[in-house]
C-alpha cells in the first residue's frame, strides 16, 4: 500500500504562488517591473499553475506593488496559467481589470483587534465593503478568491477562537468567494491549534472550497500544511524563496517557501505538477535581486551541494 493511501492524502495538489505579490510587498529592497516580470516567468514556466502576480493598492502605502499595473501590462502570459492580483477596493478591481487581470483576491480577518488595527473598521464592515467588487467581478465573469487573516492568532489579541475563523470563511464563501485561503499571519499554528481551526471550518465550508496559507515564523509551515492535507484540502499558497518576512516578527521567516512544500510533496508522493529544478533557479535569480540567501532550508541546501 503507498503512503497516499496509508494515510489518505489527496494524490495531487495545486500550490497558489504568492511569491511575486503577498512576498514582495514585504521585502523592503525594491524590486523593478523586469525582474518581476522575470520572476513570475520563471515561475509559471516552472509548472506552477497560479501565480499572484500583484495588488492594486495604493502605492504610498505599499511601494512594492507600484508596477502592478505594467506588470499585467506586460506579462507573457503562459497558457493554463492564472496571473491573479490582490484588489482590496473598487478602485484597485477597476484598475485591475484595465489591464486584463485573469483574477482578483478580497480579504478579511478573523481578528476584530486586527481588522481594526489595519483597516479602522469591523470584520462585517470590511466584508460589507467588498459587495460591489463581488457584483462587478460575476458581471465580468471573473472569479473571487477570499483570504481569511489571523486565523489560529492575532498580534493584538493571541489566540484566535477556531468558530470566528469558520464564521468569516462562510461569509465570504456565501458573498460567492469560489476559494477561502486560510492564513496563519504571524505563524504561530501547531498541528493541534491548526487541526482545531480546520476542523470547524470544514463544519461550514467543503474541503474543496479551501486552501491553506502558513508563515513559517515558528518553524510550524510543513507540519501544518501536513496536517492540512490529513483532511482532504487540496490548495497550498507558499512563496518562493520564502519571499516577506513577517511584518510582526522582525527577523523572523514569512510565507513558507514553495521550494520547502515541493520537497515535502515529493517525498510523500503527491503531484504539484511542479518542475524543481527550474523552481529552484527562480528562487535564486530573486534571492539574488535581493541579495540575500532564500529563505528556504532546501535551497539553501541544494545550492551549496551544487557548489562544492
Amino acid at each position: 500500500m503507498s503512503f497516499i493511501a496509508q494515510q489518505q492524502f489527496p494524490n495531487s495538489v495545486k500550490i497558489v504562488e504568492v511569491g511575486p505579490r503577498d512576498g514582495l510587498q514585504n521585502e523592503k529592497t525594491l524590486i523593478d517591473a523586469d525582474d518581476k516580470l522575470r520572476l513570475i516567468d520563471m515561475l509559471a514556466n516552472s509548472g506552477l499553475s497560479y501565480v499572484e502576480s500583484g495588488s492594486f493598492v495604493s502605492p504610498k502605502w505599499v511601494p512594492q506593488m507600484a508596477t502592478s499595473s505594467e506588470i499585467f501590462d506586460k506579462l507573457n502570459k503562459v497558457s493554463g496559467v492564472t496571473y491573479a492580483a490582490l484588489t482590496p477596493n473598487m478602485k484597485g478591481f477597476e484598475a485591475a481589470m484595465a489591464v486584463n487581470v485573469d483574477e482578483v483576491a478580497i480579504f478579511g480577518a478573523a481578528s476584530e483587534s486586527f481588522s481594526q488595527k489595519n483597516i479602522n473598521c469591523s470584520i462585517d464592515e470590511s466584508l460589507a465593503r467588498f459587495a460591489p467588487i463581488m457584483v462587478a467581478a460575476k458581471g465580468k465573469g471573473i472569479k473571487v478568491r477570499g483570504y481569511v487573516s489571523c486565523v489560529v492568532g492575532c498580534p493584538y489579541e493571541g489566540d484566535i477562537a477556531p468558530q470566528a475563523v469558520a464564521s468569516v470563511a462562510k461569509k465570504l464563501l456565501d458573498m460567492g468567494c469560489y476559494e477561502i485561503s486560510l492564513g496563519d499571519t504571524i505563524g504561530v499554528g501547531t498541528p493541534a491549534s491548526v487541526s482545531a481551526m480546520l476542523d470547524a471550518v470544514l463544519a461550514v465550508v467543503p474541503a474543496e472550497k479551501l486552501a491553506v496559507h502558513f508563515h513559517d515564523t515558528y518553524g510550524q509551515a510543513l507540519t501544518n500544511i501536513y496536517t492540512a492535507l490529513s483532511k482532504g484540502i487540496r490548495v497550498i499558497d507558499s512563496a518562493v524563496a520564502g519571499l516577506g518576512g513577517c511584518p510582526y516578527a522582525k527577523g523572523a521567516s514569512g510565507n513558507v517557501a514553495t521550494e520547502d512544500v515541493v520537497y515535502m510533496l515529493n517525498g510523500i508522493g503527491i503531484e504539484s505538477g511542479v518542475n524543481f529544478d527550474k523552481l529552484l533557479e527562480a528562487g535564486w535569480f530573486i534571492s539574488d535581486k535581493l541579495n540575500r540567501a532564500p529563505i528556504s532550508k532546501v535551497s539553501q541546501a541544494m545550492r551549496a551541494k551544487l557548489e562544492q
